[in-house]
């Protein structure tokens, strides 16, 4: 047997070092150092956040993914500790390194070696091979760029000097994504497990299915209420799928819907909760940072979007059921009003959340810690179905978000690296004018280059990882056209975002299949079928800044509804049911009718006409439809 640290010894490290994280994380947001006139440099905080994280991910995680542990060897102790090392001198040596990296001291390229290569290990254990070999990837093209020929064509760099750049500028791991990861996601993580441990997140579901277990579909439409509202907060579409689908998809197929749809819809229900204000996961509080905005702009612009990207999921749902007639949630599985009722305070933690956020225009963080403290506070007051959280497992969850944050963490760290080759070897530039130069110049070309490339680049890879990546490599070349920063880089977020259910690696439809016991190709196919609106609005947005909320209120309005008729209309084509079934020419006269809709009347010239058509034929189509299934009900009474 390997020798090594028992489980009585190496778990209560990980704790310890949990807690610590969270701890730090907390105080940093709250500016308890300055409060008690103590200076340090932002990277100094973010490399005291990574010298926790690192050992956690050592002493928690076998080298071998998907393993269990009970005893840590001796091997990843020592692991641990070397990391723990290294950067607990990047974070106390730094303002004296700094300076100095191009010079390449010892100093400074001895542990940035030893915390680039610990970090690429910690992040295969966190996340598989494939983000390790894009990185690796990158870091050969930041050494050896030199000999890639035509305008990919880089800068070569010293091994000694990058080294030392990548652990100590702040273009590197201890950059912008660092800086999120640390603050913001920390803040927000923290305040979802509070709900979790106060009963917020019970209280959610419990009232999802108080909304809508009585309509026909109750049990779908429950699943995407519920998963978009934790989706939002967690930050993980895959870990969405596996809080909210153990409870939802078994309840989706009782009421004799198909296995493979029942995981489709979890999975895209969980997807769009990274897409969806006033949260969005982690990725929109990075886009903040990327834009130099606030992020309350990033929300707002979000929001008619992810709105109707659920309004399309949830008439699907709506219309699948009527089409296969699932019945409602049984009366007996509906709670009763009083006790869901009395868990209302839980609102006004996002209440206080929306309102520091963009009336108090508070930071991120802040704003979370405020929502999270109003939860401790309300729940001890008043509970939840005659049960309050003890102290005790009210500081629980510092430790659970310790644990919970450190994937994202190595995540963000591991982004750094990337950003930093871009920036030191001039890739960003090149890869822009190459994306450009075979788009010809044209925005409609390099809009659907860049949303393949987007989806590629996305498949296997976290959230997370995914917007920063396409973040930092595609995004400026959809700028370069002439396209709104913002639209250009919600255009990569949505296109990337759908590398989780589009195959052939849509690891969160897969992840649903596996809780619903279908094939996991048949469950992704329908997962794209179900978030087809995602494929199209990105490209509506970007010709047409109204569906930001961007321009005159007239014309917004008219966006907005226009767009939601289409988006009603597209999803009757795709069941193949409005009032009753609906015949392959009306499927096909309902998608041409809802695609005209859906078209900005700012998209082109002469777009205002193909929304009128697009209105107009749809009514049409909607009245002659009742007309249809009010026939059949008149005949079925004769």
């Amino acid at each position: 047997m390997t020798p090594g640290l028992p489980p009585g010894i190496w778990r209560p490290i990980v704790g310890a070092l949990s807690v610590c994280l969270t701890l730090t994380a907390v105080a940093w947001s709250l500016n308890l150092p300055r409060s008690f006139g103590m200076a340090f440099y932002p990277q100094q905080f973010m490399a005291v956040v990574l010298a926790f994280a690192l050992p956690i991910v050592f002493l928690m995680l076998p080298g071998q993914r998907g393993a269990t542990r009970e005893v840590a060897p001796w091997y990843d102790c020592l692991l641990a500790l070397a990391a723990f090392a290294a950067v607990a001198y990047v974070a106390l040596r730094y303002p004296q390194v700094v300076n100095f990296i191009f010079s390449r001291p010892p100093s400074a390229y001895v542990p940035g070696l030893v915390i680039i290569l610990l970090l690429l290990e910690a992040l295969r254990r966190t996340t598989g091979w494939a983000l390790v070999i894009i990185i690796a990837v990158f870091l050969a093209y930041a050494m050896f760029g030199d000999h890639v020929p035509g305008r990919l064509s880089g800068r070569a760099q010293d091994w000694r000097m990058l080294a030392g750049y990548m652990a100590f500028d702040s273009n590197g791991i201890l950059g912008i994504p660092m800086a999120v990861a640390a603050t913001v996601v920390v803040a927000f993580i923290l305040f979802g497990n509070l709900l979790s441990i106060t009963g917020g997140s019970r209280f959610f579901t419990d009232a999802s299915l108080l909304l809508m277990g009585r309509f026909r579909g109750g049990s779908m439409k429950i699943a995407v209420l519920a998963s978009g509202l934790f989706g939002s907060i967690s930050g993980s579409a895959v870990a969405n799928v596996t809080a909210t689908g153990i409870v939802t998809i078994p309840m989706i197929k009782r009421d004799g819907y198909p296995a493979h749809k029942a995981g489709a819809i979890e999975a895209v229900a969980s997807t769009g909760g990274q897409l969806m204000p006033p949260v969005m996961g982690a990725a929109a509080f990075l886009m903040a940072e990327f834009l130099q905005i606030s992020y309350a702009q990033v929300a707002l612009a979000a929001l008619v979007p992810a709105l109707l990207y659920y309004v399309a999921l949830f008439i699907q749902a709506d219309l699948e059921a009527a089409r296969l007639g699932i019945a409602p949630v049984p009366k007996s599985a509906i709670p009763p009003v009083g006790p869901v009722l009395a868990g209302l305070h839980f609102v006004l933690a996002f209440v206080v959340l929306i309102g520091a956020l963009f009336s108090l225009r508070w930071q991120p963080e802040r704003s979370a810690l405020a929502a999270a403290l109003t939860v401790v506070a309300t729940s001890l007051l008043f509970g939840y179905q005659g049960a309050r959280p003890s102290i005790g497992r009210l500081l629980s969850s510092f430790e659970q978000t310790g644990r919970a944050v450190v994937e994202i963490i190595v995540i963000s760290a591991a982004a750094g690296l990337v950003i930093g080759v871009l920036n030191v070897t001039g890739l960003s530039f090149n890869l822009t004018y190459a994306l450009v130069q075979i788009g010809g110049g044209s925005a409609p070309v390099l809009l659907v280059l860049s949303a393949v490339v987007c989806i590629v680049l996305g498949m296997g890879l976290p959230t997370l990882g995914v917007y920063v990546l396409l973040a930092a490599l595609v995004a400026p070349a959809l700028v370069a056209v002439g396209i709104e920063p913002i639209a250009a880089h919600l255009f990569v977020l949505y296109f990337g975002m759908m590398s989780m259910i589009t195959p052939p690696i849509a690891i969160a439809a897969f992840a649903a299949a596996s809780i619903a016991h279908a094939p996991a190709m048949k469950t992704g196919f329908a997962s794209a079928k179900f978030g087809w609106s995602a494929f199209i609005v990105p490209f509506l947005f970007v010709f047409s800044p109204t569906l930001l909320l961007i321009g005159e209120p007239l014309d917004i309005v008219f966006a907005v509804v226009t767009a939601g008729a289409g988006v009603w209309l597209v999803s009757a084509a795709l069941a193949g049911y409005f009032a009753t079934r609906l015949s392959i020419p009306m499927r096909l006269l309902f998608g041409l009718a809802g695609l005209m809709a859906l078209v900005p009347a700012g998209a082109f010239a002469g777009a205002i006409y193909s929304d009128i058509v697009g209105v107009g034929g749809g009514a049409v189509l909607l009245a002659v439809e009742a007309y249809r299934a009010r026939e059949q009900r008149k005949k079925a009474l004769s």
